[in-house]
Formats: structure tokens, C-alpha cells, sequence
């Protein structure tokens, strides 16, 4: 996919979000669902938070930092099909460090903060070198393509997670 495309799908995706956060007063978005596990407010700190900091990553290789190493072969796979393999994941500690609680007027000047970001970093990126590639914390190396597609790929991956939080409350 090309990275307007990806652009697209990203700002596409972000909607989804918004919209259901107009649907959530803020109580239900606070509380901790029946089946365990993250609130919607949590989903959403950790998704855009996890974004914002996978922008800077590619944002790094887009101006010239990064090392000139491989992409191994099962990302290939994720990165090309466009969704992570079944099963819960646990956030890498980095990231769960950083997990909280927030309001939805945090969510959505988060969402708007990210959008900005992803707008400055897209309109840049076609000058990426390919081969430079920064760290992720459970995929390896990935160049500013990738991290980009990651993000779509990630975004998506906790839409389906809001969508189990709602099921749980309609139980």
C-alpha cells in the first residue's frame, strides 16, 4: 500500500474513533469494563499516545536517523496483510508504564494532537530513506513506511478491542 493510501486509512480510522467517543458519556468511558481489562479511556491514551510516539519514530528515519538493518520476515507478513495475529498482547513495558486514565476532552485533544503530527510527518515522507529504520519494541526495525502502515495496523487492532469493551457492556 502506498503511503497515501495508509495516510487515508489512518485519518479514516481516527473518525471511527471520534465517533465513538461522541457516543460514550465520560462515566462509561472511565470505568473499567465487566469483562476486565482496559477502559475505553485507557484504550484511547495508550492507541494515540502509542502513535504519537510511533510518529516520532518514523518522523527519526524520515530526517536521516536510523541504522541500515533488516526487517524480519514475519513482520514482512503483519506489515503486508495489515493486521497482527490472533491473540491478546501485553503492551510493552515502555508503553505500560505510560498507561492512564483520561478524560474525553484528553482523548480528543490527544487524537487532534496525533493528526497534526501524522499531517506534518506524511507530508515528508516520500524524502525516507528506505534502508533507515529505528526500533520498535516487539517488532524490530522498521523504516518510516513501515511505521506509518504499523500505525494503521495498530489503530485497527484496538478499534476491534473498543468494540469487545462495548459487547462486554451490552451483556
Amino acid at each position: 500500500m502506498s503511503a497515501a493510501k495508509d495516510y487515508k486509512k489512518i485519518q479514516d480510522i481516527t473518525g471511527s474513533y471520534r465517533s465513538r467517543l461522541a457516543q460514550t458519556d465520560e462515566g462509561t468511558f472511565l470505568l473499567s469494563p465487566p469483562m476486565g481489562g482496559w477502559s475505553y479511556s485507557e484504550v484511547y491514551f495508550h492507541i494515540f499516545d502509542a502513535s504519537i510516539l510511533s510518529l516520532t519514530e518514523m518522523t527519526n528515519t524520515i530526517s536521516g536517523k536510523g541504522e541500515r538493518k533488516p526487517t524480519a520476515f514475519t513482520v514482512k507478513l503483519i506489515l503486508f496483510f495489515g493486521s497482527l495475529p490472533p491473540g491478546k498482547y501485553k503492551a510493552p513495558k515502555k508503553l505500560a508504564v505510560r498507561l492512564k486514565k483520561i478524560s474525553k476532552t484528553e482523548a480528543l485533544e490527544l487524537m487532534d494532537e496525533f493528526l497534526l503530527q501524522l499531517d506534518i510527518a506524511c507530508k515528508q515522507i516520500e524524502n525516507a530513506d528506505k534502508a533507515l529504520k529505528t526500533p520498535h519494541p516487539k517488532l524490530g526495525y522498521l523504516n518510516a513506511f513501515q511505521w506509518l502502515r504499523f500505525i494503521e495496523i495498530h489503530l485497527n487492532h484496538h478499534l476491534q478491542q473498543l468494540r469487545r469493551i462495548e459487547r462486554s457492556y451490552r451483556r
